[in-house]
């Protein structure tokens, strides 16, 4: 399936997200009304569910798009990896936000060994789970350090 010749028609639905992500951005700036509020528990956990969807994306845009052109494909699997550590830390700061119910207690943590106390721990720690079976099955462990570019100032 070939995309559309015009760019204003193509792929709808990332547009689509594009402009709700940039209208949730613009409606974070401080106003006349004071500044916004901090991020919740809520907040990161539809976060997180955006950045695994990306993710999603990318692996399979990376599979698709290596045979043909492997140059593209390692910047695209590249890509698929920085996003995952993104993804990881917007879970780990969901875990260090008070919860409604624990506000702040140890409970708060993600515990592998048990399950969360429901949601949106409970699907914010499957879904992190499911794509992180996805990363150790397609990165190595040196590709998953820290990602740290030199400045040239």
């Amino acid at each position: 399936m070939t995309s559309p010749a015009h760019p204003a028609n193509a792929h709808p639905y990332l547009r689509a997200a594009n402009a709700g992500v940039r209208h949730h951005t613009r409606g974070l700036a401080p106003s006349d009304t004071g500044p916004p509020p901090p991020a919740d528990r809520l907040h990161l956990d539809v976060l997180h569910a955006h950045l695994t969807t990306v993710h999603q994306l990318l692996d399979r845009l990376a599979e698709t798009t290596r045979p043909p052109h492997p140059a593209a494909g390692r910047h695209l699997a590249a890509a698929h990896t920085r996003l995952w550590q993104a993804a990881s830390e917007v879970h780990a700061a969901f875990h260090l936000l008070p919860s409604s119910t624990t506000a702040g207690t140890e409970s708060s943590t993600c515990r592998p060994e048990r399950l969360p106390e429901g949601p949106p721990v409970l699907t914010i720690c499957q879904r992190h789970l499911a794509a992180g079976h996805v990363v150790r099955r397609k990165t190595t462990p040196s590709d998953l350090r820290a990602h740290t570019t030199a400045c040239a100032r």
